[in-house]
């Protein structure tokens, strides 16, 4: 057993960081900078080199380093080095090809393809499955195929093949059925989704006739409009099925072609090879063999890009063909939707064929007399739906089938049509639309439709300054007439992105008004919350300025339609958002304050004992981003009046509360800085009212090291305010809590140890210590001992060392107490230096704990000597020498000696890194040339024999 006789290096902080600092020298670059490029001369042809130039030979050129930014420029960079090898992979072109031959091959390849100004149907898909929907039950037929025997012949003279072929699409056509009915919308998704994986399934499983049979089975489905708002939804979900079974076969037969090298992309009929060609004609043999006219015409749509293997102007012929089959379909809705798909597949693979895109739309116009047939009648009152509905069923249909024709189309051919008008050119000739839309005859068409068709093209595009009003005023006439409530915010929803646009608040507000009268009554608004939610985000897009939205006096009212509490939170989640993005000073505006309050309170409201805990952090980091942007400048005492009403307002928010905390705090050191460190009366009472709402505040947390870590940062600011009781409070509060960390907590939804947290707190908390002075009233070090018994009396891990390790850290911060003048101080605080100034008693008391400390360690290291944990027992034997080595006393022998013992434990089994070791010696050595240094001399020679042995 060691008896050991602490006492602490004497230390001189100046006179150390003194020795620490590098030695600073002038450097005469003389013509040379470091930025400079690097020179690099012919030693051939010039026999000397200025300053900072290299020579060409390679000894003298590396020894000057690269530039790692100029040696990139040679080509070496890794984007360079790609492109030269794509470069080099170019075969080189043929003399015989002509500038006349690459000029006409570019322009065709250009009338071929759809370039980036096209909107692609994938961008239509997801608006027309939001716009069609519908609450009615849904059925499909599912065919499943037939069981029975394939079909005989009726006669010898069919020949074998034929046979072969009717059979299968027999048993496609034939096969046994089976209907599911009362599906929902979501429902009825999900199985054509089904269908989509399916037929996926049996493609990689080479079930090439299933895949077929469900296309048919999916096409037929086509036919039905039992549930007709659905059908423009129906059709895109199928559709969907048709495209990939169009990718399946083309890439199947691209695959057969591209054996033994890849086909080009511009490849000719003659790249192809016969078996990809027999494969192709099969497939179309198949499907012009599909007894029904709409499977039929929609399959062979679907592949209709497979032409290009056979020959090459099928495309050119194909698509007259299927344009002449639409033609026999007899609902002019399903027809309007296949003429739609065929323009889709056309401009896909043969953009620049207009006449089939002009054929299909006047054949359209033709259809219109079918409207008000009785067969369209009857259908539409059977399923109770009013003909202005029933005709913006055709609006996807028609929009794509325009929008194909007018596709770089000159604009005297767009002149003849006018829904094939762009943005911009109905936007220059708005006044001139309205005048058309007021001739109307509005029994056929509503003409609130047609200025929401109007408005659509208005929000792309901006008509002349000058025509603005007035073309909003002849269409809110309009609008603001419409009785059905769904009908006029389907409107109203389209003319605010022109309003907000445009115009001012007070017209944004006037709209506002508008709304709520035509909402309210009979609640309304809780069948528009998408149109309503959508207005929000237009204002949103145009108002950034929230004193000025805010300003508004029905946007407020406005939002109080939004009772449903899912909806409502989304809405002011949505505003925070923007107002954290676009908020860039700092406010004290009453007007955005109160505003933002309410929406910060309405989300906060929302949490209850269900919400997930990422909803919580969500609301949470929304609210702290309001927190951050407000500020009263100088007037402190209203700033921490906000952070009052804040805490009760968010009380269920912890993160929030947490932010709270910082901000008061924050608030305080902002209040010394102003003083300069010189408090008054008045400020000196407001920063301990600062430290009381935090005294009050961090108990309410649930987070234990959320409030350890406030009182020791409340406890920091206090001290650096002066309030020296308040200080105290906040570090015996951290104190005594120390029992209450659990041996484990949760991290990222993972549970793990809590040591490692808890001695980098205490860590951080023993750091802070040097400067508190000691209570009059309650002894020397008495915070020091209360935290040494607390993590003494603490439940730690069994097989643990982190006492031992704190009792370590401890050792460092007891030798900096002794010294006459501590490392650091705190202004206009006397910290322990100034109150004993180097009273023996004072230093008797600190060597007697640290020797405390120090016999605790020694029976660890034994301890775990006879457990055998040699690794663990030298890492703490050399955490321990090096502590005695940086602030012990080593003049005493015994205390010398229990180095050495220690360092040799370290090494004895070892433990210690040679390079570790190597380097400390390297480190007392030089500690041997201080002055006050020289009794280290005999233990280098000691540890120095000991590293050898």
């Amino acid at each position: 057993t060691w008896q050991v006789h602490w006492r602490s290096h004497g230390r001189n902080y100046d006179t150390e960081l003194q020795r620490c600092r590098l030695e600073a020298a002038l450097v005469d670059f003389g013509d040379y900078h470091p930025l400079k490029p690097i020179m690099v001369t012919d030693t051939k042809t010039r026999r000397g080199t200025r300053k900072g130039s290299t020579s060409s030979s390679s000894s003298s050129s590396s020894s000057a380093p690269p530039d790692p930014l100029s040696s990139m420029l040679d080509g070496t960079d890794p984007l360079s080095m790609f492109a030269a090898a794509s470069a080099s992979e170019t075969p080189p072109m043929s003399h015989s090809s002509s500038t006349g031959d690459l000029g006409r091959r570019k322009r065709e390849k250009e009338e071929e393809a759809v370039g980036p100004d096209f909107e692609p149907w994938s961008l239509k898909r997801g608006e027309i499955l939001a716009r069609f929907t519908t609450t009615e039950k849904l059925s499909i037929n599912l065919f499943i195929g037939s069981d029975r025997g394939k079909a005989t012949s009726q006669g010898s003279a069919v020949s074998e093949k034929v046979r072969t072929r009717l059979e299968e699409l027999d048993d496609l056509e034939e096969g046994s059925q089976r209907e599911l009915l009362n599906l929902s919308q979501q429902d009825y998704a999900n199985r054509i989704e089904e269908l989509n994986q399916s037929l996926k399934e049996a493609w990689s499983s080479d079930q090439k006739v299933k895949a077929l049979k469900i296309v048919i089975q999916c096409s037929k489905l086509l036919s039905d409009n039992s549930v007709i708002q659905f059908y423009p939804s129906k059709f895109v979900l199928i559709t969907d099925i048709l495209d990939t079974f169009g990718r399946l076969v083309y890439d199947r037969i691209w695959t057969m072609c591209s054996d033994p090298r890849p086909l080009p992309d511009n490849f000719t009929v003659e790249d192809v090879n016969d078996t990809a060609k027999e494969t192709c004609l099969n497939w179309f043999y198949k499907i012009a063999s599909i007894r029904e006219l709409l499977p039929r015409l929609y399959v062979e749509a679907a592949i209709l890009k497979c032409n290009r293997f056979l020959n090459k102007s099928g495309i050119q012929e194909t698509l007259p063909r299927l344009s002449a089959m639409v033609r026999g379909i007899g609902d002019p809705l399903v027809a309007a939707y296949a003429r739609a798909y065929l323009c889709r597949v056309g401009m896909e693979v043969a953009p620049h064929l207009k006449d089939s895109l002009n054929r299909n739309f006047f054949d359209l116009l033709g259809t219109f007399r079918q409207i008000s047939s009785e067969n369209v009648r009857a259908q539409l009152v059977l399923q109770r739906v009013e003909m202005p509905e029933y005709l913006t069923l055709y609006s996807p249909a028609i929009s794509w089938i325009l929008q194909c024709i007018a596709y770089r189309a000159p604009e005297l051919k767009l002149s003849q049509n006018v829904w094939a008008f762009r943005p911009e050119f109905v936007a220059a000739r708005a006044t001139d639309f309205i005048g058309m839309i007021k001739d109307c005859d509005e029994a056929g068409f509503p003409k609130h439709l047609l200025f929401g068709s109007l408005g659509r093209s208005l929000a792309s595009a901006d008509p002349p300054e000058s025509e603005r009003l007035t073309i909003l005023n002849e269409a809110w006439k309009v609008i603001t007439k419409v009785r059905s409530p769904q009908d006029y915010i389907n409107c109203a929803e389209i003319w605010v992105e022109f309003t907000c646009r445009h115009f001012t608040k007070r017209e944004v507000n006037t709209i506002l008004a508008d709304i709520i009268k035509h909402m309210t009554p009979d609640r309304a608004f809780e069948d528009a919350y998408p149109q309503l939610q959508s207005v929000i985000r237009k204002i949103l897009t145009y108002f950034h300025d929230f004193s000025v939205l805010f300003s508004m006096e029905r946007f407020l009212p406005f939002l109080d339609m939004f009772q449903k509490d899912s909806v409502r939170v989304e809405v002011c989640k949505s505003i925070m958002e923007v107002f954290i993005k676009h908020q860039v000073e700092l406010t004290r505006d009453p007007v955005i304050l109160n505003a933002m309050l309410h929406i910060c309170k309405t989300m906060h409201d929302s949490v209850n004992a269900l919400t997930l805990e990422d909803e919580k952090r969500s609301l949470a980091l929304l609210i702290i981003g309001f927190i951050r942007m407000v500020s009263f400048g100088r007037d402190f005492e209203q700033q921490l009046s906000f952070c009052v009403e804040a805490r009760a307002t968010f009380c269920n928010l912890e993160p929030v509360l947490v932010q709270l905390i910082h901000t008061v705090n924050q608030l305080a050191m902002e209040t010394r800085r102003v003083m300069r460190g010189n408090h008054s009366r008045k400020t000196a009472a407001f920063v301990r009212a600062c430290a009381a709402y935090s005294f009050i505040t961090i108990p309410s947390l649930s987070s234990i090291f959320s409030r350890l870590s406030l009182y020791l940062l409340s406890g920091q600011v206090a001290l650096a305010n002066q309030c020296l009781s308040q200080a105290d409070a906040f570090l015996k509060a951290a104190v005594s809590i120390l029992p209450e960390v659990p041996r484990s907590i949760s991290v990222e939804g993972k549970l793990r140890s809590s040591e490692s947290f808890l001695v980098d707190f205490i860590n951080s908390f023993l750091a802070t210590l040097l400067v508190i002075p000691d209570h009059p009233e309650h002894g020397v070090l008495y915070l020091v001992r209360g935290l040494l018994n607390m993590v003494q009396d603490y439940t730690w891990e069994d097989n643990s060392d982190a006492k031992v390790r704190v009792y370590i850290s401890a050792l460092p911060l007891l030798a900096a107490m002794s010294q006459e003048t501590y490392l650091y101080s705190i202004p206009k605080v006397d910290s322990n230096d100034t109150l004993y100034g180097g009273d023996p008693k004072f230093l008797s008391e600190i060597n007697k704990l640290c020797e405390t400390l120090i016999g605790q360690i020694l029976d660890h290291l034994k301890t775990l000597g006879r457990d055998e944990s040699t690794r663990r027992q030298g890492a703490l034997a050399f955490s321990l020498f090096g502590v005695l080595l940086a602030h012990g006393d080593l003049r005493n022998n015994k205390l010398s000696q229990l180095a050495v013992n220690l360092w040799n434990l370290s090494h004895k089994h070892g433990c210690c890194e040679t390079r570790t070791s190597v380097r400390t010696l390297e480190f007392i050595k030089h500690q041997t040339q201080q002055p006050d240094m020289t009794h280290l001399s005999d233990m280098v020679q000691r540890l120095t024999l000991q590293s050898r042995t």
